[in-house]
């Protein structure tokens, strides 16, 4: 079969019309027919892209060192930010463990404190020795006061009959029965000797207890530190167990002397 050459008809443009030449019919083989949709299918991918959004222009070479240079100091500075904040958290963890130490040695101090007192003062064979003394004192005292008052009954007694009797044996052996009351109460007041002996050991083991107690306080920050934790006291006693505040000791304020009891009936 020969070769047919097919003519592509196209708009004429006015520009043409104007001139009035004739622009060159080209001949379109089948050859060109694939270069020409190739073409159209490139054009129709840059309208859709367009549609969907501009395109960006491309960067040159400095304005792209430019963004690189602008981009990586960003990242560095993030990166100190970053640093910087685990830096001051890491601080903050130390000052803690810092504190933590110090709370756990206070701790073990404070249970040795309490070791020492379990072991020497609190047990059962401390604390009944200590119960024992301060009841043997308050029976000693009892048994002594009660022999004094009865010494002085009958001495009182004695010396009533003595100046009623005449004879001198009566008189001669109630005179004698006040001497030996006396020294009955000579004798009753040994008591005092023993109380001091048994009052001094609850006063050592007392002041033992005193001493580790204080060495407590003083680690977790003294008295100070102890009485912002103090309850507030509030009184339980009766109407008439509020009226006992005495004895004082030397030195108390808030007693009534004789004084001032006296100057009341002045």
């Amino acid at each position: 079969m020969g070769e047919y050459l097919m003519a592509v008809h196209r708009k004429r443009f006015r520009v043409e019309d104007i001139v009035g030449g004739e622009m060159p019919i080209l001949d379109v083989t089948d050859e060109a027919i694939p270069m020409h949709s190739e073409i159209m299918a490139e054009l129709r991918a840059i309208r859709a892209q367009m549609a969907k959004g501009s395109v960006p222009a491309p960067l040159s070479g400095s304005a792209a060192m430019a963004a690189i240079d602008a981009s990586t100091a960003q990242e560095l500075a993030d990166a100190r930010t970053m640093l910087e904040t685990y830096r001051a958290q890491i601080e903050q963890c130390e000052k803690l463990k810092i504190e933590l130490d110090l709370i756990h040695d206070a701790i073990d101090r404070t249970k040795r404190e309490i070791a020492v007192l379990h072991g020497k003062s609190f047990d059962g064979a401390e604390m009944a020795k200590v119960n024992g003394e301060l009841g043997a004192v308050v029976g000693g005292t009892e048994q002594a006061t009660q022999q004094i008052l009865e010494a002085a009954e009958s001495i009182d007694q004695a010396a009533s009959a003595m100046a009623k009797v005449d004879s001198a044996d009566q008189q001669k052996r109630l005179a004698d029965d006040i001497q030996e009351r006396v020294i009955s109460i000579f004798e009753a007041c040994n008591f005092q000797d023993l109380t001091g002996q048994r009052i001094s050991k609850v006063m050592t083991t007392m002041k033992f207890i005193e001493q580790h107690i204080n060495a407590m306080m003083d680690i977790w920050g003294g008295v100070d530190a102890i009485k912002a934790h103090v309850p507030a006291q509030v009184d339980t006693r009766s109407e008439d167990d509020k009226l006992l505040n005495g004895p004082k000791l030397n030195g108390d304020v808030g007693h009534a002397s004789q004084d001032d009891i006296d100057a009341l009936f002045d």
